[in-house]
Formats: structure tokens, C-alpha cells, sequence
């Protein structure tokens, strides 16, 4: 009983690895202003580029500009939370057997 219990564990230590592996290996964008801010960030959810159009690059925008890239980065954040959560609930669904755990969407 508990040889198969450790195996389960150790089959989710894996499956758990490989997921943070293929996260980390994602990209996801965000952008602002009709593309006139740009972000790109890991399925790590660290930001990897950051492109600004020349139009914003004068201090006239400078409000401007910090608006577009808090929305650009929140969106990017945005597509990389919901990749991470599908992900995550594939691996917990693969450990319980496709249980699923009520009321937790998985």
C-alpha cells in the first residue's frame, strides 16, 4: 500500500518538474496602446522584453507610457497565470486518477 502511495508521489514529483520545465519554456505577450507597448514574460512570470514605440519616448508621455505598460504587463501576466493553471490542473487531475477535487476546478 504504501510502495504504491510513494510511487504516486514520486510520478507527481515528476510530472510536477516536467510542468514547471514546459512553463518555463512558454511565452506569453501583452501590449498597449495598440501595440505601441509591448511585453513578453515567461510562463515564470518574469518579464523578458519590453518594447516602446519611439511616439511614446519624450517626457510629454511620460504618464502615458507608464499607464500602457502597467496594461501591457498585466496582460501579459494574465495569459501566463491561465497557461499555469491549466497546466497545474492537468498534473493534479493526472494524480488523482481524474478525481478532480470539487469546488477547486480541478
Amino acid at each position: 500500500m504504501f510502495g504504491d502511495l510513494m510511487g504516486k508521489l514520486q510520478e507527481a514529483q515528476q510530472q510536477m518538474q516536467e510542468t514547471k520545465t514546459r512553463l518555463a519554456a512558454m511565452q506569453h505577450q501583452g501590449d498597449a496602446g495598440n501595440g505601441a507597448v509591448k511585453v513578453t514574460i515567461s510562463g515564470n512570470r518574469e518579464v523578458q522584453s519590453l518594447e516602446v514605440a519611439d511616439r511614446l519616448c519624450n517626457v510629454a508621455q511620460k504618464e502615458e507610457l507608464e499607464d500602457l505598460l502597467i496594461t501591457a504587463m498585466n496582460r501579459a501576466l494574465k495569459s501566463a497565470e491561465v497557461a499555469y493553471e491549466r497546466e497545474m490542473a492537468g498534473v493534479a487531475g493526472g494524480m488523482l486518477g481524474g478525481m478532480g477535487l470539487p469546488g477547486l476546478g480541478l
